[in-house]
């Protein structure tokens, strides 16, 4: 489970980043006290556009930034007071992880596992598992620097998932791939929530939300504008469809 309570994140401004703002003010609020919670076997997804504190939140749930104010528990820890123990139940997927190009996906799915203290037996089992997921097996020892994106983007998920985290956060995991990879993330999703896994994702891809999501948050400004069901959300929709109703709530915020 995820449980994010008055979730705040500021960031100080340097000279150069005021110019390129053509701001005055020495910060800039990203998030903004935001509350929501991911329940155990249900897939949550943020929404929001470019900029609109995604990614930010997603890396503060992840321990990657520390949040100004506001609590994040992971699993039941205090993921801001006790990160280390947090990062342990965290899988956190994301297109900008570098992978070490001198290592196969074999040796680096070993480094990783020895980090996480995997035992031989059950690195072997979630080997299988993932590599026939995900269709691995073919470059599983080929230099990842020669590997296309599609097949770094697995060698990402794998890493992500070989110490068999209780909670996964995807943030854009399908942005810019081919059909099949993004195919063979949302297979994961799915698989990850019937395991009971908490699932938590960003995406700019409306039918993929439509199709995995249980639960929904969107946020624009470092504002939360809505949280909920999906079922809810769908229920109360003034627009035709799920793209036209995610632009209409960010465009009645601007205009509030």
């Amino acid at each position: 489970m995820i449980e994010v309570i008055n979730l705040s994140k500021e960031f100080v401004l340097n000279r150069q980043q005021r110019k390129e703002l053509n701001t005055l003010e020495k910060t800039a609020l990203a998030v903004d006290n935001i509350s929501f919670k991911c329940e155990p076997g249900r897939v949550f997804s943020l929404l929001g556009p470019n900029g609109a504190g995604k990614t930010t939140t997603l890396r503060m749930l992840s321990t990657i930034f520390k949040p100004t104010s506001g609590t994040i528990k992971i699993a039941g820890i205090d993921a801001v007071s006790n990160s280390q123990e947090a990062r342990k139940k965290i899988g956190f997927l994301t297109g900008s992880t570098g992978l070490y190009a001198r290592l196969t996906p074999n040796e680096l799915i070993q480094y990783f596992a020895d980090l996480y203290g995997v035992s031989k037996k059950d690195l072997e089992e979630r080997k299988e598992r993932l590599y026939t997921l995900l269709d691995m097996k073919e470059f599983q020892n080929k230099r990842i620097g020669k590997l296309s994106t599609g097949m770094k983007q697995k060698v990402s998920i794998c890493r992500t998932m070989i110490h068999d985290p209780e909670v996964v956060v995807f943030d854009e995991p399908t942005s810019g791939l081919d059909v099949i990879t993004a195919e063979n993330i949302i297979k994961l999703i799915l698989d990850c929530k019937q395991q009971g896994k908490t699932v938590i994702f960003s995406s700019h891809i409306m039918s993929e939300v439509d199709l995995l999501c249980d639960d929904l948050a969107i946020i624009h400004k470092g504002k939360l504008l809505f949280s909920g069901t999906m079922s809810t959300f769908k229920e109360n929709m003034k627009a035709e469809n799920l793209t036209a109703e995610f632009i209409r709530i960010v465009h009645e915020s601007q205009n509030a």
